[in-house]
This record gives structure tokens, sequence and C-alpha cells, in this order.
């Protein structure tokens, strides 16, 4: 079916009308980062300015370790749950999806206060890891969701192409369907990146010395703890966001490419 020049125009004028209504917010915060405020000297010096204030080194550098280890962990997990449970017959296999797909459903709001006590009683609180493996424990359960539906729908004509020349299961994930699967792969990463990085409930409840502070949770003690205007503010919502825009913009391709795939799979 063909659509004609003036349908053509239609969707460009709404395309454009959504794209501005999106991006007029962060427009808005990029534009008053650069303004002259209280405290603030304006200009590019506002980002150094509220670096320095706010001491958002060490959340990012906390931020960038947690990010790191849930992404690493929860995908490798991902990725060899959702081959179990997409690629292999085995009893209970129904259930323990059923499993993980609760883990989706189930808000962090309405366990962080019993996760809270049980990693209490581990010790656990006031730690990096009781930050990396509640968002492990969050990642793993759509990770499996999402590469479950890949690999169900994988050729069957490469896998058994692959246990004929001998390949065993181990074999046939990683060097076969791995490969295969990277668009999806790299979306996964990309969105596991991107929650864990603005994750900000369980790091708030989890954690209460300042060293180990995410960045969303620094920027919202910056406000008010080491400046009253708005303008440092916005430059630090700036720093917090820059690393979740650059991974994006290096990883595009693989993450549209990713959920179109996904998209048609479904």
């Amino acid at each position: 079916m063909r659509i004609s020049r003036g349908e053509q125009i239609a969707n460009y004028v709404i395309l454009g009308l959504f794209s501005l209504f999106a991006l007029y917010p962060i427009l808005t915060i990029v534009v008053a980062a650069f303004g002259h405020d209280e405290g603030a000297p304006g200009g590019p010096a506002n980002f150094v300015t509220a670096w320095d204030v706010g001491h958002f080194a060490t959340y990012m550098r906390t931020s960038l370790l947690v990010s790191l280890i849930v992404v690493v962990v929860a995908t490798l997990l991902s990725i060899m749950s959702g081959y179990a449970l997409g690629a292999m017959r085995f009893r209970g296999s129904t259930v323990l999806f059923y499993v993980f797909l609760l883990g989706i459903m189930m808000p962090a709001e309405a366990i962080v206060v019993p996760l809270y006590f049980d990693l209490r009683s581990l010790g656990l609180t006031d730690t990096i890891w009781a930050i990396v493996l509640p968002q492990i424990a969050q990642s793993v359960a759509f990770g499996t969701f999402w590469l479950r539906t890949y690999f169900r729908s994988s050729s069957r004509s490469i896998v058994e192409a692959a246990r004929l020349d001998g390949a065993s299961t181990w074999r046939i994930l990683w060097q076969v369907l791995v490969p295969l699967a990277r668009p999806a792969i790299t979306t996964l990463l990309v969105l596991s990146f991107m929650w864990t990085w603005n994750e900000f409930l369980i790091p708030l409840v989890m954690v209460t010395d300042d060293g180990l502070r995410t960045a969303p949770l620094g920027l919202a003690f910056f406000q008010g703890q080491y400046t009253q205007g708005f303008t440092l503010l916005a430059a630090g919502a700036v720093l917090v966001a820059l690393p979740v825009v650059i991974a994006y913009l290096f990883l595009q391709r693989h993450f549209i490419a990713g959920m179109l795939e996904g998209a048609v799979r479904e």
C-alpha cells in the first residue's frame, strides 16, 4: 500500500510535535545548566563546580561499579536461563518461567522493606552487595523473559546441524546461538544499564554511607545539602544522565535492531 504525499507530511508533522514534546524538558534542563544563579559561575564552569561541590566523582564511580557488576552478571545468567527455558525441555520449566514472570510484575516498592531486613540479617546492608544483588534479580527476571522468546524461535535447523556435528549443549549456546542473538543481547545490555544506573529506591533504602551513594541518589542529596539554586542542580542532572545517553548513542543501532527483532518474534 502506497502512502500519499499528504499522509507522509501529516506523519512527519505528528512525529515532529511528539519529538518536541519529549525533548522540551530535556532542552530546558540543558539550557538551565549553562545559566547564571547564586553560586553558579555560568557556562561550562557550572559543570565543574557541580562536579566538585557535589562529590559526583565518588557517586559516578559507585554507579559505574554497580552497573558493571549488575549488567555482566545479569546478562550471563539471563543467557543461560533464557536458553534453558526456551530451547530445552524439562519437568517444571513452565512453572519456573512463571516464577521469573512474577519477578517482573512485582514492584520494588512492595518488597524493598522485607528485603532490607533480610539483607540486614545477613550483614549486607551498607555494602555494595545490598545495591547489586536486588538489581541483579530484577534484571535476570526480565532478561530471562526477553531471551527465552529469542531462543524459542531460533532456527531449529542450525541447532540440529550443530548437534549432528557433535556439538554439546554448552557449545551450541555460546558458539552458535549467542553470536546470532547479538542484537537481542545488546538490547538487554542497554536496558539493564539504564535501569541500574537510574535506580533510586534500592540505594536509598539499603545504604547510608555517603561513599556508597549512587549518582541519582547523590543528585537528590545535592539539592539543599550543597546548593539552593537550580542552575547547579541542572548541571548535576546533566552529568548524571550523560553516561546513559553516551551508551545509547554508541549502541543505538544494535538496540533498535534488537527491539524490532523482538517485536517481530513476539
